[in-house]
């Protein structure tokens, strides 16, 4: 079965970034750099980091790498990773650590669908969304990604 991991990129702050979701979501980090590859690189670029995977004891897993010299970077945008559920007090925790030093777009709050549901930037600027669903809500399958849209709209 296909697996959809995120794959976050950074100028020269994968580390201190997969570190800091370690300290979120736990887990098992492991780092390759630039410097431990085959490949080509600067001789400034040997302690970046090439690949980055972070496998959390809840199966998520979440990659990264930095940028090396000499390659254009944008920085993140245009996407959120979303993480959602029933287990209101991981999730909160989440919500708590991944907002503090970032800057809240939408409070953890009730939205129309019911359950919680917040918006942020961390503090390396990676958008997250957290959805904490009621159990009935899981089960009834009715969060309609219309609502989401209509309700961030409003904002």
């Amino acid at each position: 079965m296909p697996v959809l991991n995120p794959y976050l990129t950074f100028r020269d702050t994968a580390r201190e970034a997969m570190q800091f979701y370690q300290s979120v979501f736990g887990g098992e980090l492991e780092f390759e750099t630039f410097g431990e590859s085959a490949l080509t690189h600067e001789p400034g670029d040997a302690e970046l980091i090439l690949h980055a995977v972070l496998e959390t004891p809840d199966g998520m897993v979440l990659m990264a790498s930095d940028t090396p010299s000499g390659v254009p970077y944008e920085g993140p945008g245009g996407h959120a990773i979303s993480i959602s559920g029933d287990e209101e007090e991981d999730l909160s925790e989440w919500w708590e650590a991944l907002s503090a030093g970032g800057t809240t777009l939408l409070p953890l709050s009730e939205p129309d669908w019911g359950g919680l549901f917040g918006m942020c930037l961390d503090r390396f600027g990676v958008k997250w969304m957290i959805s904490i669903l009621d159990e009935e809500d899981l089960d009834d399958d009715d969060v309609d990604e219309e609502d989401l849209e209509d309700d961030l709209d409003e904002e």
